[in-house]
């Protein structure tokens, strides 16, 4: 008898060196989920600086899989199912998968089964990882089909350089840039004000993830948009970033424990009157496809990683020309394995 819920490793290999102010990385660990006869499909894919408990995440999967309860049949009983216990990382992934198997079953694209609009046409930006100014400037002339981009900054003294000799190479992209929690609120009051001169979108989680209020002090001192990454997992992180002042937030499914959570904390945002983005990890086009699917509530997108990496084994969504997001025309998720 055929296990009802199994896993597997995939290594995911970049495409170039990812640079973050974390540290430099090649690749990525990414787990496939999949039900009992290929019902459904989910993923667990998470960076290591978010230094998650490799054991604790299978613990959960091993529990899941022994337990007898049935799997849910409508979607407001997964996030029961699933429970708050283990790794978000753990919990998406099994989230993922039940509701790809009831979109399967009953026929319906994730949208259409979680009760949202049909995802909207959209460009996704493509993220630039730390170098020289020069290097990264090539890289942007490199991706000339992608009119947005979003810039890792370093906090090493270059990161003005980078953005000049970017914005010279591209003057009509939009940017972004994203400095992963890397400043002191301090220093991110002055370093907005010199970011202002380069036309940004938004700036990303400028400070330490718990330092919310350091967020909104950081907001006060500029009118581009400042957006809430490692800062938000939960539905209370929305509240707390609101109340503080942020204007938006970077929703991710891996860091948020699944679609369930994630379509609650987008649900709010809207009604909040905060900006949303919806981003991915370094993950395959499970992860990335089951996000595009709730574009039609959100502002910004950011789901370039089955573009970073250099093995994804699925086809799910896709970009056209001009880097716009289209999804897959199948039920569920949608990811089918390549060349199949």
């Amino acid at each position: 008898m055929e296990a009802r819920l199994t896993w597997e490793k995939i290594t995911l290999k970049l495409r170039n060196p990812f640079r973050l102010s974390y540290g430099t990385s090649e690749e990525r660990q990414a787990y496939w989920i999949r039900l009992a006869n290929d019902e459904g499909w989910g993923e667990g894919t998470i960076p290591p600086y978010y230094h998650v408990d490799q054991t604790e995440t299978e613990a959960l999967w091993h529990k899941a899989a022994e337990s007898k309860n049935a799997f849910p049949e409508s979607v407001a009983d997964i996030g029961k199912w699933v429970g708050r216990e283990g790794p978000a990382v753990a919990r998406c992934a099994l989230d993922l998968a039940l509701h790809d198997r009831i979109g399967r079953l009953t026929g319906q694209p994730l949208y259409q089964l979680l009760g949202l609009p049909r995802p909207k046409p959209m460009k996704s930006s493509f993220t630039i990882a730390v170098d020289t100014p020069a290097e990264m400037a090539a890289m942007a002339r490199k991706f000339m089909n992608y009119g947005i981009l979003k810039i890792k900054l370093a906090g090493d003294g270059q990161d003005m350089a980078r953005l000049a000799a970017i914005r010279a190479a591209r003057p009509e992209v939009k940017l972004r840039v994203d400095a992963n929690a890397g400043w002191k609120a301090e220093d991110a009051v002055v370093l907005v004000r010199e970011l202002e001169r380069f036309d940004l979108e938004m700036i990303e989680q400028p400070v330490e993830k718990e330092d919310i209020a350091g967020m909104g002090i950081v907001q006060a001192f500029t009118k581009i948009p400042i957006v809430a990454d490692e800062s938000v997992q939960t539905l209370a992180d929305v509240e707390a970033l609101v109340k503080a002042g942020v204007r938006g937030i970077n929703i991710k499914l891996m860091k948020s424990g699944g679609l369930t959570p994630a379509v609650a904390m987008l649900k709010r945002s809207n009604e909040l009157g905060l900006r949303v983005m919806l981003g991915c990890m370094i993950e395959t086009s499970i992860g990335t496809t089951a996000m595009a699917h709730l574009s039609g509530m959100a502002e910004w997108l950011d789901l370039d990683a089955p573009v970073l990496i250099s093995n994804d084994p699925f086809d799910g969504m896709t970009f056209d020309d001009s880097a716009e997001v289209m999804i897959p025309d199948r039920p569920g998720i949608g990811a089918i394995l390549k060349n199949k």
